[in-house]
């Protein structure tokens, strides 16, 4: 009996270890905290769709709309059923080897620097190393519910990476030629932290809104959203989908690359964070017979909750007292509609637009016409002097300006891969949405695009023409002129992953203003850069 209860107890003891062995095996949890899916073929990442109210505005040049058409696509992105939402996180990572060449990568000079700082006084050369490597990522969080009735509605949220200065490039020195170097000329701040540069790199908030929509009345969204031109034009005018999201024009990763002034900025505003960040009220309507509209409302340039001063954006302090407004700087009041050092702001932003999209036996025709006006906020103060011998007299934005008002209209054509496209945006309006300066120059800026899809390859390119006054304190003396262009395209080698190839040429020019000490001057009155990338971009 006791041979019988010892085997007894060993074979149990046996069983109870291995069942506890078991449960060291990953094999039953390896996939814990992980989600799989089938990837999409081009990778959904956007903050930008029009919310899947309506199934015709799939995202073009894809593989469910190939040739850049957009077109009916069932099931590219999942639409909630009633009574049920849809959680998505969309995201991207971006990563490039980069090469560029401006008018700004040696400088000379000589440096008078104050004795107690101990460094050497005398002829400088700095140099900019051509070659770089970047990386960034991008989340696109959001949820799309659709209630018993048949509503829809949801919110959108951009999340980008943000970068400064680490602790390995703190610097006391300037780029302008001649200029005196020291502590009063820094221009980095190292991070307060030991993991060097990439300690200060943060993430923010770009677009965050919500909507509602409904198939037979339209969509409307309020937040930090794209407006009616936004909406409109989602890379198909300007031409700006042949590089699978890297940017080109629109800040993409050449112009990243480039010293500061070296970029025209993109006036063209489809897309621009000008154009998006501030908060507003957006309408459009569904398509009547491929025609649909829209109107779009801000009171101010940026966000109300900027005005606060506490940690809670529910804790502002009123607007006039939220900010010291003192001679020498502008009050940082979003709100504020009467001021004597600053009338660069506008305000109750209002646009109007229309649109068509058609398509016959493979033929696709597009158009939009947009209208885009705002008040300007009350200079008070002394119209600084006029003319040459008063180009150093006040500051930027210490002077009266013009109300906003410009159009942005857009042709495209689409046929057997191949789209051509023309933008154009013109009148009282002064580079990326900035006011024009009471006396200055109009805006007026062509753009014009080609793109070829045929499979997993596209190919495409633009070039642009931009005329408008730039710096304001040279009105009646000088105007500014810029050309753009960049090629290239994306291939893309797995569902969701791209291969992307660049080239990109700028060139800016402003008599009596130096773009590398970004003031009135006669040295570097025309500057040009140039750039390559090849990147590997994953979408998701």
């Amino acid at each position: 009996m006791r041979k019988i209860l010892l085997a007894s107890v060993a074979t149990l003891g046996a069983v109870g270890w291995a069942g506890l062995a078991s449960a060291q095996i990953a094999n039953g949890a390896q996939a814990q905290g992980q989600f799989v899916a089938a990837p999409l073929p081009y990778g959904a990442a956007a903050a930008n769709n029009n919310n899947q109210y309506q199934a015709t505005l799939t995202p073009p040049g894809t593989a469910l709309a190939p040739g850049g058409q957009i077109a009916v696509a069932a099931g590219f992105m999942a639409n909630p059923t009633p009574g049920t939402i849809v959680i998505h996180l969309g995201g991207k990572v971006d990563a490039e080897i980069q090469a560029n060449w401006t008018s700004f990568d040696t400088q000379a000079g000589t440096s008078t620097i104050a004795a107690s700082s101990g460094a050497k006084v005398g002829p400088y050369v700095n140099k900019v190393q051509p070659v770089g490597i970047g990386s960034f990522v991008r989340l696109y969080p959001g949820v799309d519910g659709m209630a018993a009735n048949g509503l829809r509605y949801g919110a959108s949220v951009e999340i980008r990476q943000n970068f400064m200065s680490g602790n390995s490039y703190g610097a006391n020195v300037t780029s302008a030629p001649g200029a005196t170097q020291g502590a009063a000329n820094t221009v980095g701040t190292a991070a307060a932290s030991p993991s060097g540069s990439s300690s200060s790199q943060t993430l923010f908030v770009r677009r965050a809104f919500t909507y509602l929509a409904g198939d037979q009345w339209g969509l409307f969204r309020l937040g930090t959203t794209d407006g009616v031109l936004g909406l409109f034009d989602n890379c198909i005018f300007t031409s700006a989908c042949w590089d699978y999201g890297v940017g080109n024009l629109n800040g993409g990763g050449n112009q990243q690359m480039f010293p500061g002034n070296a970029s025209p900025p993109f006036v063209w505003l489809s897309q621009a964070g000008a154009e998006y960040d501030n908060a507003k009220a957006v309408y459009l309507s569904p398509q009547f017979f491929g025609f649909d509209f829209g109107v779009q409302y801000a009171p101010q340039m940026g966000n109300a909750y900027s005005d606060s001063v506490s940690g809670s954006p529910v804790q502002a302090a009123p607007c006039v007292s939220a900010v010291a407004v003192t001679a020498t700087g502008a009050s940082g009041c979003q709100l504020a509609s009467s001021s004597n050092i600053d009338g660069s702001r506008w305000l109750n932003q209002v646009a109007v637009g229309a649109r068509y999209q058609g398509s016959f036996s493979g033929f696709e025709p597009k158009a939009y016409v947009m209208y885009e006006t705002a008040g300007k906020e009350d200079f008070t103060g002394t119209q600084p002097a006029r003319g040459i011998n008063a180009l150093n007299q006040g500051a930027n934005t210490n002077r009266k300006f013009d109300n906003l008002s410009f159009i942005s209209a857009g042709l495209a054509a689409s046929y057997a891969g191949f789209t051509v496209s023309a933008d154009y945006i013109g009148g009282a309006v002064n580079g990326q949405l900035a006011m024009r300066p009471t006396g200055g120059a109009s805006t007026s800026a062509p753009l014009f695009g080609l793109k070829y899809t045929s499979g997993p390859l596209t190919i495409g390119g633009m070039v642009g023409f931009v005329d408008y006054q730039g710096d304001n304190r040279l009105v009646g003396v000088s105007q500014r002129h810029e050309f753009v262009t960049a090629m290239g395209g994306y291939y893309v080698i797995a569902p969701g992953m791209g291969i992307v190839a660049e080239y990109m040429y700028n060139q800016r020019h402003q008599g009596d203003f130096n773009f590398v000490a970004n003031g009135v001057g006669a040295a570097y009155n025309d500057v040009r850069a140039q750039g390559v990338l090849l990147a590997t971009v994953v979408n998701w």
